[in-house]
């Protein structure tokens, strides 16, 4: 089952459930590859947006709550930052499991041994195979600095 169906299954289920905070984080998934759908359009691809696009999707709405959240402990308004919390657990569920730091570890060197890179005018090369394997699974601006040590 793709990962559009998932999210569809689970907006229905939401629905069923009657469960708002997943039903709206679902919408707000929904909402997000439509608007990318539409865009995609635009340029000419009839199909809309792909897997990996979705992913890169829902990193970012993650990304975006995480620091909402950290803004809003800041200010003191601890209710509206377990609300962003509560939204990131229901994204988390349709992305791939983390990869751990020794797996990360192993990625890199991987994707350096499949790229032959030698220095860091290849960093380019090294993250555009980690970005198309490992989109959801990995923080790239941690694993950025990784690779340019490594390669460096």
């Amino acid at each position: 089952m793709g990962l559009r169906e998932r999210i569809g299954n689970g907006l229905k289920e939401a629905m069923r459930d009657k469960d708002a905070t997943r039903l709206s984080t679902l919408r707000l998934i929904s909402a997000a590859v439509k608007d990318q759908d539409i865009a995609a359009r635009g340029k000419g691809e009839t199909e809309g947006v792909g897997e990996a696009e979705v992913l890169a999707i829902l990193g970012k709405m993650v990304k975006q709550r995480q620091e909402s959240a950290r803004a809003y402990e800041e200010g003191g308004r601890l209710e509206l930052a377990e609300k962003e919390l509560a939204e990131i657990s229901v994204i988390e569920e349709y992305l791939p499991r983390r990869l751990g730091a020794s797996e990360v570890t192993a990625a890199i060197e991987a994707a350096i041994a499949e790229t032959g890179a030698e220095g860091l005018r290849d960093m380019g090369r090294v993250m555009g195979v980690l970005k198309s394997k490992y989109t959801g699974q990995m923080d790239f601006g941690a694993v950025g600095p990784a690779v340019k040590a490594r390669l460096g």
